[in-house]
Order: structure tokens, then sequence, then C-alpha cells
């Protein structure tokens, strides 16, 4: 158990690392995932997230499915520190993506009947992926800082509706089988190497247009995120950002690394510690396939 003031938990969707949930000790509520009507397995427990993509990307005709935690999933974990009575904050992925959050929330429920003075908080992020992980970090960073669960939770919805995802995939496949897109659309794009641009606001999605060719969507992915950036603030100190990818590493490390030289010719000087780089998971990564990248961004807490 940890010695600061809450415990923050959080469903997979975060896609923080491994590592990373350790040190900060954050605890991590599997969602689980299945490649053709196979058993569900967890993600991150019984099934690596490199693995997962590598499943893809030998099956390209296959398309995998995930499914969120189940209330017991939740209650496991919510009784062990209600039963500790340390407070807890819970972080779940955008409901309008999954009923990760409902889950979470009967889970309290159940909790707070056994554990009457049980301290629980649970928060529709409106957000997802490694946008979601960010977002989580920020609570991290209250914690460490001393604030109670109740400041955090204020300062937490204070920042929400400030995050942002863009991000293109690699093909529009996987979009297409989820009914994101339509039929035509998709045979267009396979057809004219079209490739659409992505923004998560509010927790929802929105085409922000289309272009032709890998290089291109990500220049207009940069070109997004400068916008944006303009938009909410003068100093990126104020902001917490983040690149997201699915199965190919070293295209991440070279995306970040001419988003720093772009964002610097702007006027943004951030360094690579300020730019980290997270593997998208499962969660989202069977709706856009083995080659999803982007940014994410949201204001940090005062």
């Amino acid at each position: 158990m940890m010695n600061h003031k809450f415990q923050i938990v959080s469903d997979s969707s975060c896609d923080l690392p491994a590592e990373l949930t350790v040190q900060k000790q954050i605890e991590v509520v599997p969602f689980y995932v299945s490649m053709n009507d196979a058993e569900s397995m967890k993600e991150g427990v019984d099934i690596s997230v490199r693995d997962f993509y590598e499943l893809m990307v030998q099956n390209p005709k296959k398309f995998p499915k995930s499914s969120m935690p189940s209330v017991q999933d939740y209650t496991d974990v919510f009784e062990r520190y209600a039963a500790e009575n340390i407070p807890l904050i819970c972080i779940c992925i955008t409901s309008k993506f999954s009923a990760s959050y409902q889950s979470a929330t009967i889970a309290q429920n159940m909790t707070v009947e056994k554990y009457p003075d049980a301290q629980i908080y649970v928060i529709d992020s409106a957000v997802d992926t490694v946008l979601q992980g960010i977002y989580v970090l920020e609570a991290v960073s209250m914690c460490e800082a001393g604030y109670t669960a109740e400041q955090a939770v204020k300062q937490l919805q204070d920042i929400q509706g400030s995050g942002r995802i863009f991000f293109t995939v690699g093909n529009l496949r996987y979009l297409q089988h989820g009914g994101r897109i339509g039929k035509l659309t998709g045979m267009a794009g396979a057809l004219l190497d079209i490739k659409p641009l992505i923004t998560l606001k509010d927790g929802e999605i929105f085409p922000s247009g289309i272009c032709r060719g890998r290089e291109r969507s990500k220049a207009l992915c940069r070109k997004l995120l400068l916008q944006y950036m303009k938009e909410i603030c003068r100093d990126s100190k104020e902001l917490s950002l983040c690149i997201g990818y699915g199965y190919d590493r070293e295209e991440a490390e070279i995306f970040q690394r001419d988003t720093l030289a772009f964002l610097n010719e702007n006027g943004y000087m951030i360094s690579e510690e300020e730019l980290p780089i997270y593997q998208i998971g499962a969660t989202i990564g069977v709706h856009t396939g083995p080659y999803p990248i982007g940014f994410g961004v949201i204001r940090r807490h005062k």
C-alpha cells in the first residue's frame, strides 16, 4: 500500500508502461482482448501489448475484440483499499467508448455497502489511451504533492475538458469494421492511400480531415497539435504532452524527433522528456489497427 494521501486506480486503457505504473504505484484494472472468438485474455496480464499487435500483424484478415473489466474486477481492487481505509480515485476510459465507468460505479456502490466509511471517487475521464495516461499522471502528481483526494478530484474535473488526441492510422479497415466509417469510404481509402486525421475531444472522436500518404498525415497531426497549443496556452510548461503509437516503435521515435524540431521552430522549446512515447494498447488498438500514431495533450493542474 502507498504512503500518500490516496490511491490511484485506472483501467488499462490508460496505456502507461508497466514499469511506470509500478514506480508510481498506480493500480491498473485490465480490459480483456480476444482474437477470432478465442478465449478472452487480460491485457497486460495474459497477453502483452506487443504480442497483441504481433497477432494483428500476422492475421490481417482477423479483427480482435476487447471488453471492459467486470464489476468483480473493480470490486476486488476497491475492497483492498477500503479495508485499509485508504481513499481511492478511479479514472476510467470515456463512457462514450466503453461501459468500464459503469462497472466501476457499480463496484463503488457495492464496496461502500460493505465498508460504509470508504472514500471512493470514480471519474469518467472523457478521454482514453495515452491521453488517459497523462491524465492519470496528473493525479499522481497531485498525490505526490500532498493533495487530498477531494482536492485532486476537483483539479481533475477542471482540466478534463482540455484533453485532446490528434492521430492518424495505417489504413481504414479497422475503423470501417468497427462501424466508425462507411464501407465505401473504406474502399476508396484503400485504393487511394487516403489517411484520416482524427481528433478526440469531450469523449468522442471527430474527423479532422483526410490526406494521401503516411508522412503527410503525420505532418498534419503536428499542425493540429501546434494549432491547439496556440489556442490554449503561451507556455508549453502548462501542458502535458505525449506521443502514442501502435506496433512500430522506430517510427514513433522518428516522429518524436521530427515533432520536437517542428515545435522548437514554432517557439515551443520542448525536451525529449517532455514528449514521452507510450504504446497504445489493445483497448483502442482493436479499433485503429496496428499502426495508429499521434499525440495526447492536456492542461496541467494548477
